[in-house]
């Protein structure tokens, strides 16, 4: 692949997914950039000992043993269906809603009462709920420090299903679908909120899905009528099983899809991406890129298969819901279905096990995805927010100038760049923040022909945010 021209500073990273600078690797860079560049000294200080050691030692922190009390729990209330009893104290939906605001309740204890728990609901009904029932999301809500309206939301729905999607009393243990997202929320807010972010983090246990998606509506409606600038929803959405349908066990991979363009595109701003170019790089899909990154760096024992489409072939999650409000949002699902222990009743028939029972999950490899969705959250809460107004120039020119818009904390920024046919960002160049409202980098002998462009925002301590593709096509706000 050709080489941009060595008078531009650059690091090139061809191996490496989502192109994202290792941390380790900072100091060595920081200060060559310091002495070509100038940096500011906060910068050139980035990344200190302790910055080293907290992303890790929250990965660490994720026990598959708390995975598995969590799933235990929720596949001892018998069946989750959205329909289901509300009040027996011992089974159904109802049990199961009141559980999650407990285990919210002693999380926010545990932290000095730092999370907010809120039960956003909605009376729905549709083809799959023929009688208007009430849907209702248990939420726990970790304000940020200095972006408190700045949010990052880790997501699983919490009912289940059997065979007949009607059958809201017969047994539905739903222990991989969706216990092992909902445990996963529950283990990655037991471990962050014990720290502080710059952005709020929101922990959502959802309804509804399995019935059409209402729980992701209705927490995508609340956030819009709290006025949250959604920067990221993580939906975890059967995350624990490694033995598929096709026969291959793999525990060591996960995917993660996301859409190409945005959902809320308008034909003025499709017209101009098909003709500028921007059909890989939503948001979402640049969120996707962050994470993979995050996996190579902290959950070396998990490999991120991107996925570039919304949701598996013909299929959904909660997350599409995000989508339509114009949030990022991605979906995180094990490398491997296995559909007969999906939307199945317990039962066995020529040989063959069915049904979503506990039995199906391998918590070793579900603490690997929590870990991710853990590290992630944290690194997308801690880092400044991604840059806004990134617009790209250089028509008739060897030359490309970006411009964006100032974020509060950032200390640098990042100017990334790649070949047009590569589906990961491969050049970048760190840059000190300047003073004022805008922030601007011209590129000599880069020919915006070329190539796509992006920046990322850098706080003084390590922490980068996605990427950002300019003009509408890629804005995360």
């Amino acid at each position: 692949m050709t080489r941009p021209p060595a008078r531009i500073l650059e690091v090139q990273a061809p191996a490496r997914p989502a192109g994202r600078g290792k941390l380790r690797r900072w100091p060595v860079l920081l200060s060559a950039l310091a002495l070509l560049c100038g940096l500011l000294p906060a910068v050139a200080a980035a990344n200190g000992p302790g910055e080293q050691l907290e992303l890790p030692v929250l990965a660490a922190a994720v026990s598959a043993g708390e995975l598995e009390a969590s799933v235990s729990r929720l596949v001892a209330f018998g069946t989750r269906h959205t329909l289901s009893d509300t009040r027996s104290p011992t089974r159904g939906i109802g049990a199961a809603r009141r559980w999650l605001q407990q285990r919210f309740a002693a999380l926010s204890s545990a932290c000095g009462d730092c999370l907010d728990i809120v039960t956003p609901a909605q009376t729905v009904s549709g083809k799959r709920i023929p009688t208007p029932a009430e849907v209702m999301d248990v939420v726990a809500i970790q304000r940020g420090s200095s972006d408190p309206q700045r949010v990052v939301l880790i997501t699983a729905h919490y009912d289940s299903r059997n065979s007949d999607i009607a059958d809201a009393s017969g047994d539905a243990p739903g222990a991989n679908d969706d216990g092992s997202g909902i445990a996963a929320v529950l283990e990655v807010c037991r471990v962050l909120s014990q720290h502080r972010f710059a952005a709020t983090v929101v922990y959502a246990a959802l309804a509804g899905e399995e019935q059409g998606l209402y729980g992701g509506k209705v927490l995508a409606d609340y956030a819009h009528a709290q006025g949250w600038r959604v920067e990221g929803d993580l939906n975890n959405d059967i995350i624990g099983n490694t033995q598929g349908q096709d026969g291959v066990r793999d525990s060591h991979t996960v995917r993660i899809f996301s859409e190409g363009t945005k959902a809320v595109e308008t034909p003025q701003q499709a017209e101009r991406r098909r003709y500028q170019g921007g059909e890989v790089d939503s948001p979402s899909r640049n969120l996707a890129r962050f994470l993979a990154g995050i996996a190579e760096r902290y959950v070396p024992a998990l490999q991120v298969h991107l996925v570039y489409r919304t949701d598996r072939f013909g299929r959904g999650g909660d997350q599409v819901e995000f989508l339509a409000q114009g949030y990022p949002a991605v979906r995180v699902t094990e490398g491997h279905e296995n559909y007969s222990r999906q939307h199945q009743d317990v039962r066995r028939v020529d040989g063959i096990d069915y049904g979503d029972v506990i039995g199906g999950v391998d918590f070793a490899y579900l603490a690997n995805v929590t870990r991710l969705n853990a590290v992630g959250l944290a690194a997308l809460a801690a880092a400044p927010a991604p840059p806004g107004g990134v617009t790209v120039e250089g028509a008739v020119s060897a030359d490309t100038t970006l411009h964006w818009t100032s974020v509060p904390g950032a200390a640098a920024y990042r100017v990334w760049w790649r070949d047009t046919t590569a589906a990961r960002w491969q050049f970048s160049r760190l840059v000190p923040a300047e003073g004022g409202a805008s922030q601007q980098l011209l590129l000599p002998g880069i020919v915006i022909d070329d190539w796509f462009f992006g920046v990322s925002a850098v706080s003084a301590d390590g922490h980068e945010s996605p990427v950002v593709f300019p003009g509408a096509t890629g804005s995360f706000f």
